[in-house]
């Protein structure tokens, strides 16, 4: 069995040797070091000072050969599994060979079949390396596991792979099969290539990303051919991305020369603006592919698209874009509707097993998980392995033909060289049954979403020429992406020049990123419209990524409900599909949804850990928006020190990586603490930019998040010329999409700027349109700004009803200097501040998350600068974090700490 995962809440203690390495390491790189070495602190001392400088900032990929990372204690172990009896080390290393680097659970058949006496075993479990578990042999800890293997000569090793292919022969069993015949050849083989190709497909389709992965770089390092083996190392390399593995993901993409997949990694981790140049570059050289050798450049640009799971499928509706709430975009997962004749591991699937060049011919249909070759259609249903139907991720095998119906004996014994590779297909020039029907090939079609948020333009005849058919997936993908990389630079003209050259290739723009666009060039009925259509991609079991653009859509809508209802669905169905990468996007747009509706401390939580969840799975860009969107919260929950920590680092990323979107939301979080705290005129110049127009004016997707809060700073400084201009967009917007929030916004706009008594009635339409909405926090606001009008017009009694009103509500919130806001008003009336309605006294009840988060680690023993390692602040920020928890606690000592800590989680969970 595996060692268990490093588990995010309790990490292990660190030593001292990798607590000062740490201190010198982004939050990021420190996250990934411990994981690479799972969670092993003295690995984590070791591999620290190994790292390049490039390495260490987070720039360049961190090793993934165990021999790189922590050489020191893997010589130790070694040493230890040396001093073993040849039978233990022989046991010990086909243990590993069934769990490392992929469990595969055939150890215990295999000793049976072989004969081995497990009490050779002894010895191992008497030096602590190793003991006999229900499943197998659990090894002391990972690094011994990986030792046992490599202590192995490569004889042995290939011994105990081949008789774990042997045992593997169960239903559904072929994938692990695969793998070890793989790892058992002595050199490069075609045959056993393709056969690791179909069976990283199978694993990909099956949600066994880890597996897939391994499966493909295997097969790369087995292929004798050159351009085959470029596509299936970019194969590997998007299994690897999509199963949470950036590191490896980067690693390999390094080593090929495909721009879409360089694109790619580069908008989640890497330089935004180059990422635009990278994939719009590769959208155009795939597009202009019209001949077999451009072809094949575009079916690698095709494959890329897939196995970093593009939906391509028909009727797939993948409705993927941006928002002008700000985030991360999500990564799209695989969705194939039903009929529909591409997946993971087919001729679109980056390292497809298919002939070089070869591509579908007009008329023929992909198979799930098949290679088309020119001049073969196969009848739906025809067998393609051993008397099973094509299964996602067979492919053809050139050379090679396959007996419809044929198959192995069971239990047949075959060299390794001679094995028939399960799901091997028809042979180039083979025929299907006759009158076998085609299944509609995948192209693009009018208003069929094929990438995120791109589908063909409607009224636009589709290019009907092989050419085209090739390299429609990969175009549309990469155009949206190339889109989705202009939105995250904030640079109009890139946006433009996307559109520009979508407009001259046929594709449309469609989806919440389409949406988005239109919003950004002031088509606010084109975005209205597109969002409502993407918001509606929102049921239950659907692909994560049309999940989580459907709550992004929701949320520039307004309905935040179905926001969160979405987020959760997406992170259910993420988790089921086996791609983690795409769990904190989702967990990051529940923070957003659970910030407007009142509930700060559950979206911060989120945020944080989704923030650890992004770190680990690389994906840094996604990492610098949580970093923002925490600020936001400790904006609002009034912890100042936090939000400025935590905005100086997303700015500092951000500006250094070309990410506009990420750097203006940080600057609307300084602006907001600005504005609760009553610096008006700092807050009026921070929200300046962001609400204008034009060069320099912060980014169009905080546009209409910043302009309601503007004119309320502008109004309290008294210039309100530019505040009168971006309410007259944002009015236009609010009446455009209709959401009860965002006119009760524009009524507040209203009201602030209206003279005397004329702002009564625009205050109580605002109102009345918060009461349809759910955005609870700006309602609170509405009436302390209601009240402090009131008490001006000297309407004593109603304006002492709307602040009790709004200061209960904050109290509620946890919004600290918003609460101070209206006290100062209701002690302005000569009225005593009502005391908040407050749940049990409670630690949860009396801190802000951020502190409670920081009050149990202190009670578990933490340190103050283990905390501050494991949220990625100062010590110094610690420290004020314990001040504040001992003052609302009322408490001396950490001792105290403790037992109130202890006290409340027994209450809790009785």
């Amino acid at each position: 069995m595996n060692p268990p995962p490093l588990d995010r809440t309790s990490p292990p203690q660190p030593t001292d040797a990798w607590r000062a390495s740490a201190a010198a390491l982004p939050e990021g790189v420190r996250v990934r070091v411990l994981r690479a070495v799972y969670g092993d602190p003295r690995a984590a001392a070791e591999l620290a000072p190994r790292l390049t400088e490039r390495q260490a900032t987070g720039l360049d990929p961190l090793p993934t050969a165990p021999a790189d990372q922590a050489p020191q204690l893997l010589r130790e172990r070694r040493t230890e599994i040396r001093a073993l009896p040849d039978d233990t080390r022989l046991l010990l290393l086909l243990a590993a060979a069934d769990q490392y680097p992929v469990p595969t659970d055939a150890f215990l058949r295999a000793v049976m079949a072989a004969r081995l006496d497990t009490r050779s075993l002894d010895p191992a479990e008497a030096a602590g390396v190793a003991h006999a578990g229900a499943g197998g042999v659990v090894f002391r800890d990972a690094w011994t596991r990986i030792a046992a293997y490599e202590t192995g000569s490569p004889a042995d090793r290939r011994d105990v792979h081949r008789l774990l292919a042997r045992v593997l022969r169960g239903e559904g069993e072929t994938p692990w099969r695969s793998w070890h015949r793989g790892a058992g050849a002595v050199g490069p083989s075609g045959r056993l290539a393709a056969e690791l190709g179909v069976a990283a497909g199978k694993a990909a389709g099956a949600g066994r990303l880890p597996l897939a992965r391994a499966l493909a770089e295997r097969a790369a390092a087995l292929c004798p051919d050159p351009s085959r083996q470029s596509r299936l190392t970019a194969r590997a390399a998007g299994y690897a991305w999509r199963s949470g593995d950036g590191d490896r993901a980067r690693s390999l993409a390094a080593t090929v020369a495909d721009e879409a997949l360089s694109g790619v990694l580069a908008l989640r981790a890497g330089n935004a603006t180059e990422a635009f140049d990278a994939l719009l570059t590769a959208a155009v050289r795939a597009a202009n592919a019209t001949t077999p050798v451009a072809a094949r450049g575009a079916s690698t640009a095709r494959g890329t698209s897939m196995a970093l799971g593009t939906s391509t499928a028909p009727g797939a509706a993948a409705a993927p874009g941006t928002s002008t709430v700000p985030g991360t975009f999500a990564e799209p997962g695989v969705s194939t509707a039903p009929g529909a004749c591409t997946g993971l591991g087919a001729s679109t699937g980056l390292g497809a097993s298919s002939a070089p060049g070869a591509s579908a011919a007009p008329g023929t249909s992909t198979v799930p998980g098949t290679s088309a070759v020119p001049g073969v259609s196969m009848a739906p249903g025809a067998c393609t392995g051993p008397g099973a139907s094509a299964e996602p991720g067979t492919c053809t095998v050139p050379g090679t033909s396959a007996v419809p119906g044929a198959s192995t004996a069971p239990g047949a014994s075959k060299g390794l060289g001679t094995d028939p590779a399960p799901g091997t297909s028809t042979a180039p020039g083979t025929s299907a049954a006759p009158g076998a029907s085609t299944v509609p090939r995948t192209t693009t079609a009018p208003g069929i979403i094929t990438a995120p948020g791109i589908t063909t333009a409607p009224g636009i005849a589709p290019d009907t020429s092989p050419a085209r058919r090739v390299t429609a997936a990969p175009v549309t993908h990469l155009l949206a992406r190339a889109t989705e990389a202009a939105i995250y630079t904030g640079d109009v003209r890139r946006l433009r020049e996307a559109s520009r050259v979508a407009e001259r290739l046929g594709v449309g723009q469609s989806g919440t990123l389409g949406g988005l666009v239109a919003a950004f060039d002031g088509r606010y009925e084109d975005a209205r419209d597109l969002l409502k259509a993407a918001a509606g991609r929102c049921g239950p079991g659907g692909d994560p990524t049309v999940l989580i653009h459907a709550a992004i859509a929701a949320l520039l809508l307004g309905d935040h409900t179905r926001a969160a209802t979405a987020t959760l669905r997406a992170t259910a169905s993420a988790r089921t599909r086996g791609t983690p990468v795409t769990v904190p996007q989702a967990m990051e747009f529940r923070a957003y949804a659970d910030f407007w509706t009142g509930r700060p401390r559950a979206g911060e939580a989120a945020a944080a850990d989704a923030l650890w969840q992004a770190h680990a799975t690389g994906q840094d860009n996604g990492a610098c928006h949580l970093q923002a969107a925490l600020a936001m919260f400790a904006a609002l929950t009034g912890d100042a020190d936090v939000c400025r920590e935590r905005a100086a680092t997303a700015r500092s990323y951000a500006l250094a990586r070309g990410l506009g979107l990420p750097a203006a939301l940080a600057q609307w979080a300084l602006a907001f603490l600005d504005l609760s705290s009553g610096r008006y005129a700092a807050a009026a110049a921070r929200l300046r930019a962001l609400a204008g127009f034009g060069p320099g004016h912060g980014h169009r997707a905080i546009r209409h998040l910043a302009t309601p809060h503007y004119v309320e700073a502008a109004v309290r400084t008294g210039d309100t010329r530019v505040a009168r201009v971006a309410h007259a967009d944002y009015d236009r917007w609010a009446d455009t999409v209709r959401s009860p929030d965002d006119l009760a916004l524009s009524a507040r706009c209203r009201a602030l700027l209206a003279p005397g008594a004329e702002a009564v009635d625009h205050y109580r339409t605002a109102l009345d349109l918060h009461s349809h909405g759910t955005r609870d926090f700006e309602r609170a606001r509405t009436e302390l700004l209601f009240g402090s009008a009131l008490r001006r017009l000297r309407r004593r009694t109603e304006a002492r009803d709307r602040l009790h009103s709004a200061l209960e509500a904050f109290d509620s919130f946890g919004a600290p200097h918003c609460a101070t806001q209206a006290r100062t008003e209701l002690r302005a009336l000569g009225t005593p501040a009502a005391p908040a309605r407050t749940g049990p006294d409670t630690p949860a009840s009396r801190l802000t998350a951020q502190q409670l988060l920081v009050a149990r680690m202190a009670a578990e023993g933490a340190t103050n600068r283990e905390i501050a390692t494991r949220l990625a602040l100062s010590p110094r920020t610690i420290d004020h974090h314990l001040r504040g928890v001992f003052t609302r606690l009322g408490i001396r000592s950490r001792i105290e700490l403790v037992r109130i800590v202890a006290e409340s989680g027994e209450e809790g969970t009785g």
